[in-house]
């Protein structure tokens, strides 16, 4: 499935639900379907800086694609997470790099979060994005 496919994926999930009662408790079910993250990375080292909440993003690279796991002690905060990981994780980094992201301004969420929240969306969007041109520029070197 190509990044633009499985955006279109989630974009389709969430026209599922009317109001944002049920797209928040679908969000906390993807929250509860999140693969979790290996222990020994529930460390300082992959806590995300900027979100409310404690979230570890682990990324990993292997013949060319970019995989992460992640966790978070807040279960809406997992299933954002989750929402992330199911579009970029499995990509090539400059895939990655240039994911505009824009199902997650489709789907609604950036409205419908906290400023802190947002914040924290934000930064997990920039940190996955850091890890992909960081496997990026090993690969060049």
């Amino acid at each position: 499935m190509t990044l633009q496919e499985a955006e279109k994926q989630i974009i389709e999930e969430f026209d599922l639900f009317e109001d944002w009662m049920d797209k928040y408790n679908y969000i906390i079910e993807l929250g509860k379907e999140l693969p979790l993250i290996d222990s020994k990375y529930k460390t300082q080292q992959y806590l995300i800086a900027g979100c409310q909440s404690q979230v570890w993003l682990q990324a990993s690279y292997e013949n060319g694609i970019v995989t992460f796991t992640a966790d978070s002690d807040a279960i809406i905060t997992k299933g954002i997470v989750n929402l992330l990981i199911r579009v970029l994780s499995g990509r090539t980094p400059k895939e990655i790099i240039d994911a505009p992201l824009a199902y997650l301004d489709q789907i609604g969420i950036k409205n419908h979060l906290s400023p802190t929240r947002s914040n924290g969306l934000a930064s997990m969007i920039k940190q996955m994005k850091m890890f992909a041109l960081a496997f990026d520029m090993k690969k060049e070197s």
